[in-house]
């Protein structure tokens, strides 16, 4: 369904199991993350009425996971620590060639979007199946369906926003295959993309 095109590393689980609290701090910061590009989405495109609307909801939600994981910190007696530059998404934006049209701006952001939600939904599965915390595998399963949930939303508004649906398909295919081998050098450490 998520059309990645090569899964994680089986052994990446091991590594947040041993590691919980970094998972839990990086994923603190992931959703603080997604806050913040929701809320630039509305900023840089606030002639787009429907994906205002959209990107307030998702802002909301957003901020309410960072209040669970947070929580959740708090509840295991762990610190939330300084946060860390995400390599993931870091090589993953430098996928589009800068410039282009306004339009091809807000695409390209919607499929980096896209992609993450995704990769996102992919390792909380992982953590949901595999942790032998059974409250952390409950809570990840809820937040895996949420990821699903914010990867559809984010393709259907690059579709809506484009007059050839087809190259936003073409882009997709191509930002898949890119994040295939990028994904094959990471999954060694304990990050939520990493």
């Amino acid at each position: 369904m998520l059309g990645l095109k090569l899964p994680t590393d089986p052994r990446w689980v091991d590594i947040a199991q041993q590691n919980l609290e970094e998972i839990l701090t990086d994923h603190a910061y992931c959703e603080q993350k997604a806050v913040s590009s929701a809320i630039s989405l509305i900023i840089g495109f606030p002639d787009k009425p429907q994906l205002v609307s959209a990107m307030i909801n998702l802002a909301k939600e957003e901020m309410n996971h960072f209040k669970m994981v947070h929580d959740l910190i708090l509840n295991r007696g762990y610190t939330l620590g300084r946060e860390r530059k995400d390599e993931y998404v870091l090589k993953l934006h430098s996928f589009f060639p800068k410039g282009g049209s306004r339009n091809d701006h807000l695409i390209h952001k919607l499929l980096y979007a896209a992609l993450i939600e995704a990769r996102s939904c992919e390792r909380f599965r992982i953590l949901s199946e595999k942790l032998e915390d059974k409250k952390l595998c409950s809570f990840y399963r809820k937040l895996m369906i949420s990821e699903a949930q914010h990867y559809t939303l984010f393709l259907k508004l690059a579709r809506k926003y484009t007059d050839i649906k087809e190259k936003v398909d073409q882009k997709w295919q191509s930002l898949l295959e890119f994040e295939g081998e990028l994904i094959k050098d990471l999954g060694e450490k304990e990050s939520i993309h990493g």
